[in-house]
């Protein structure tokens, strides 16, 4: 009788915790359950990708070589590849600067060359910018944004940005090239060369090495210094010389638009 009623309150016990626990479970689903979102509508994919940010953080370069416009384009850049100094002089939107700047960025691909260094004189066309705020590098960057935009073009803009950093690419004014001795590793541009003085040019063209590649560009007839142009100087002195080649554009070869060639009759009737 004793065993009897010992089995029977055992029974209730079991049957008892078997029902709380079974409540806490239940408790525990609907509790998950409240946990969960209803839907997925607020869940975003970090890892998906838009095609407008794809073209804005990550341009499109040119893998093509370069390929001369005009027959005058042709010779400037054979010009360049066989001499070591080159110097091209003539009108706006001929495509001085971008053939010398493709061609440097090909050579620095290519690993022809380990350093393109562009500097040019830090003078204002015909207006005065005040005080830039930064560091030297900072300050010049504004000279050299057409060159940037060029170098972005070939290269990428994420490679620029590297060499920019690693010292690979460098921009600096013409007044701290004094010293500095250019050697066969080096693509050196001179841009806006017409706002040179002679002293100024002759202490830049005494810095090239041996084998290395120099490219001077300008335009003599708008020079925005007053005195002796050191372009014009520095081409009647060196005509003449092994490795230094001469090229002339004329206002027919003008290739950005045009409209330039015309604005250019206008502005230079004489």
């Amino acid at each position: 009788m004793a065993k009897r009623s010992s089995a029977k309150r055992q029974a209730k016990y079991q049957g008892e915790n078997y029902t709380h626990n079974s409540r806490h479970r239940d408790s525990s689903r609907s509790k998950s359950k409240r946990r969960q979102p209803d839907s997925n509508s607020n869940i975003v994919d970090i890892n998906s990708h838009s095609n407008q940010l794809e073209t804005a953080y990550y341009p499109h370069h040119k893998k093509t070589p370069l390929e001369a416009r005009t027959s005058s384009q042709q010779k400037y850049i054979n010009a360049i590849q066989t001499n070591c100094l080159t110097f091209g002089i003539g009108p706006a939107g001929t495509g001085k600067s971008y053939c010398a700047g493709a061609l440097a960025a090909e050579a620095l691909e290519s690993g022809r060359i380990e350093r393109i260094i562009l500097t040019r004189p830090a003078v204002e066309a015909g207006e005065n910018l005040g005080f830039l705020p930064g560091e030297v590098e900072d300050k010049f960057a504004v000279y050299i944004d057409p060159f940037r935009d060029i170098l972005n073009e070939r290269l990428g803009r994420g490679v620029v940005d590297y060499c920019l950093r690693h010292g690979r690419i460098v921009g600096a004014p013409l007044a701290y090239m004094r010293g500095k001795t250019f050697n066969n590793n080096t693509f050196v541009i001179l841009d806006e060369a017409q706002n040179t003085t002679p002293v100024q040019m002759k202490m830049f063209l005494t810095r090239i090495g041996d084998d290395c590649k120099v490219v001077i560009n300008g335009d003599i007839r708008q020079s925005d210094i007053r005195g002796d142009n050191g372009l014009e100087d520095a081409v009647q002195r060196v005509q003449g010389l092994p490795g230094v080649h001469i090229h002339k554009f004329e206002r027919t070869d003008i290739v950005r638009s045009g409209i330039v060639r015309h604005l250019l009759d206008r502005y230079e009737l004489d």
